[in-house]
């Protein structure tokens, strides 16, 4: 790793005569200022969404691992994307859990940059994932015929992998210039996660090019993501409404349903966040929609899929009543 170097500034420090900086190994994440009750009632709410996340989405990974009948593409994309939302959710919010119980509410310089790292690389991997199941709908409704032959295991395997690398390739070289940055100032960060407005706030270059490459790369990866989901979506859509049969209509607009709930779920925070983050949110806003997106939307996956599919509750029905008997 990056020898990481902070610094912050110090007009008593008066031993450089070239520099009035001090240095310091961590920040503070302000978080909510709340009285301790608040604080201790947020801790437990967050903790129970958590847990419950955790245990729907590994619960449906479990379910398709088991069940031989779901080891179909559609829901091998659905099992990578639960295993995916597991490591997602779990790159923000026990620091997160932590910070709520803590005075000092404090995070390493490393620690910092490493969660925005990871934060960042699996929600550009979320979004990917969700491109490349938007696509096996597309190929599955508008090309039925050519469908298995086109969408094999190994294709699956391909474009999971390729998700996986693509999403942590993406902020691999802002995290590396990023390390190399000096802060001046507070070492506060007023927000909840090391979010990227905050933390470039506190550089001494405000409007450094790596904030601008950050930023472009985010909306792109957020709006090139939306847009072939839209267009792929669009094209199932004129593909159904000219199914003859009314079952197979609704069986295809079902789920294309769950998809398209989970995808406004996901791209429409981050659209607000940081497609356009000159708006100049609040840090309350900035708080409020951060755990939207960190939190509440992993929890509704399980929930929107074992709902609203037939198959995923019949095997969801198999896993717990095998874990009952035994």
């Amino acid at each position: 790793m990056c020898l990481l170097t902070l610094q912050i500034t110090d007009p008593m420090d008066v031993s450089n005569p070239n520099s009035s900086f001090a240095s310091f190994t961590e920040f503070i994440l302000l978080g909510f200022s709340f009285e301790w009750k608040i604080q201790v009632l947020l801790f437990s709410l967050f903790t129970t969404t958590y847990v419950l996340t955790i245990t729907g989405n590994g619960a449906i990974v479990c379910a398709l691992w088991c069940d031989q009948r779901l080891h179909t593409p559609m829901y091998m994309f659905l099992g990578n994307f639960s295993f995916l939302e597991i490591w997602y959710v779990s790159s923000t919010v026990p620091k997160m859990l932590v910070n709520l119980l803590s005075e000092t509410k404090t995070i390493s310089f490393a620690g910092c940059l490493l969660q925005f790292y990871f934060f960042f690389s699996l929600g550009s991997n979320e979004g990917f994932q969700l491109c490349t199941m938007a696509f096996d709908r597309y190929l599955a409704i508008c090309h039925p015929l050519h469908y298995p032959n086109i969408m094999t295991g190994h294709l699956c395997a391909k474009l999971v992998i390729a998700c996986w690398i693509s999403g942590f390739l993406c902020f691999l070289v802002p995290i590396v210039f990023m390390s190399h940055m000096s802060f001046c100032g507070s070492n506060i960060i007023d927000h909840v996660v090391c979010d990227p407005g905050p933390l470039f706030a506190l550089a001494c270059d405000s409007e450094s090019i790596i904030q601008k490459v950050c930023y472009i790369q985010s909306s792109l990866i957020i709006l090139g993501s939306f847009v072939f989901i839209l267009g792929s979506y669009t094209l199932v859509l004129l593909a159904v409404l000219r199914v003859p049969s009314a079952t197979g209509r609704r069986k295809a607009f079902s789920t294309c349903g769950s998809h398209l709930t989970v995808v406004s779920l996901f791209f429409g925070p981050l659209t607000v966040m940081y497609v356009n983050p000159g708006l100049g949110h609040t840090a309350a806003m900035q708080k409020v929609t951060t755990l939207f997106y960190t939190i509440v939307t992993p929890l509704f996956n399980p929930i929107i899929y074992s709902l609203r599919n037939k198959e995923m509750k019949a095997a969801l029905r198999k896993i717990l009543g095998s874990c009952s008997i035994n």
